[in-house]
């Protein structure tokens, strides 16, 4: 008889952003009309900037030409792509080759997908509070999964401990939903760490580009971590993306296991799985990586950035304790007065219409913080600042 995977069985009955939405569509069948102050999801609110959507409406031209019409594509990305990509590396020393690259629909997808390379006799090790993908992909692989808890006494930044047992290791810097940042000694940690013991990094940089300070930006600025990381990355915070759908992961030649080289093994599940990433999104992709594309998502990455330091002023008046705001898109609080985190999300989404995202849905030690996100409309983000001191103070 037909036996369906086991691990769905084990999976939390419903999604934390299915549960935000519905929530807020309760509120708003009571109050119609209602304007919210949308600071949860972390979906952007500025719009693809000029270079993308020029080369994006070119390629849909190209596609209506004999000469320039593109059918299936490189299942690994493009050429001009990858080039770019391993270019954008190249400019800040960083040694990465372009049949290193491999072009995705977004980093959520790889994150799962990436799982393929390994038996699910591994273990994984997830940082909580973590982004809730990490946890279900290897729950419904049937994996294992050994949990190390971040919390203040660590600045959400926990480290290797000699007595961990793990195959699989999940960092994310910026941190998702923390906003903590790693250290250059942090990572160089981790990556000794997994190269004593033959354990690979899942290196989470999806939204590296808004670290300012001079902190890492890719577990490949970390020397040895070409034998022991995967990086996967999204141009969805980036360069505004999340409707787009592009993304790209490095699997450095040098990432060996048993003998089996892990960027070959990509290769083949790629061109076996996938017939690649449309022509015209990999040519909008393409143009993010050129100096006007570079210089236009930064002018919006630092709308995102003031919106940040909006909230983070706001918190401190309050006098609440925060992490993240700075090198990072979000802001992770400690909820008022001992309120547990579902609570203080139904008082502010009640009271003030802010909606922000419960941290208990990043895992048990999540419990009583709440995570704000920097990507809303800046008018809406000065009112909810407003509205969250008048509430608190």
């Amino acid at each position: 008889m037909l036996q369906p995977k086991a691990g769905y069985q084990n999976l939390k009955d419903s999604y934390l952003f299915f549960g935000i939405s519905r929530k807020i569509e309760a509120y708003l069948n009571d109050y119609p009309g209602a304007h919210l102050y949308r600071m949860g999801i972390g979906d952007v609110s500025l719009p693809l900037c000029d270079a993308v959507i020029r080369a994006l409406h070119q390629a849909v031209d190209d596609q209506a030409s004999r000469d320039r019409f593109h059918g299936y594509m490189p299942e690994c990305g493009a050429p001009f792509l990858r080039e770019a990509i391993a270019r954008f590396y190249q400019d800040r020393n960083i040694p990465v080759l372009a049949d290193e690259v491999f072009v995705s629909s977004g980093a959520s997808d790889e994150l799962g997908d990436l799982l393929d390379l390994f038996e699910v006799s591994s273990t994984a090790l997830i940082m909580e509070p973590a982004y809730p993908a990490y946890v279900d992909a290897n729950i419904m692989a049937g994996r294992k999964i050994v949990y190390l808890t971040a919390g203040p006494e660590n600045d959400f930044l926990p480290l290797p401990d000699d007595r961990l047992q793990a195959d699989l290791i999940y960092i994310c810097s910026p941190n998702n939903p923390t906003g903590a940042v790693c250290s250059r000694a942090h990572l160089q940690a981790w990556v000794d760490w997994a190269n004593d013991r033959g354990a690979v990094i899942f290196f989470d940089a999806a939204y590296e580009a808004f670290v300012t300070e001079d902190l890492p930006r890719s577990i490949f600025e970390i020397p040895g971590a070409e034998s022991c990381a995967i990086e996967i990355c999204s141009l969805s915070k980036t360069a505004g993306f999340t409707g787009t759908r592009l993304g790209y992961t490095v699997i450095p030649r040098k990432l060996v296991r048993r003998g089996m080289n892990l960027r070959e093994m990509w290769i083949r599940n790629r061109t076996t799985k996938t017939n690649g990433v449309s022509y015209i999104l990999q040519r909008g992709g393409a143009a993010v990586f050129t100096p006007e594309g570079q210089e236009q998502i930064r002018r919006n990455i630092r709308i995102y950035q003031e919106n940040a330091r909006v909230m983070t002023e706001a918190l401190a008046r309050i006098g609440i304790r925060f992490w993240g705001g700075t090198n990072a898109p979000y802001i992770w609080m400690q909820c008022p007065d001992g309120i547990k985190s579902w609570p203080f999300f139904d008082l502010l989404l009640s009271r003030i219409q802010v909606i922000g995202t419960p941290g208990v849905g990043f895992g048990a030690c999540g419990e009583g913080y709440f995570r704000l996100s920097s990507f809303g409309d800046p008018e809406d983000t000065k009112e909810a600042a407003r509205r969250l001191v008048e509430l608190l103070c």
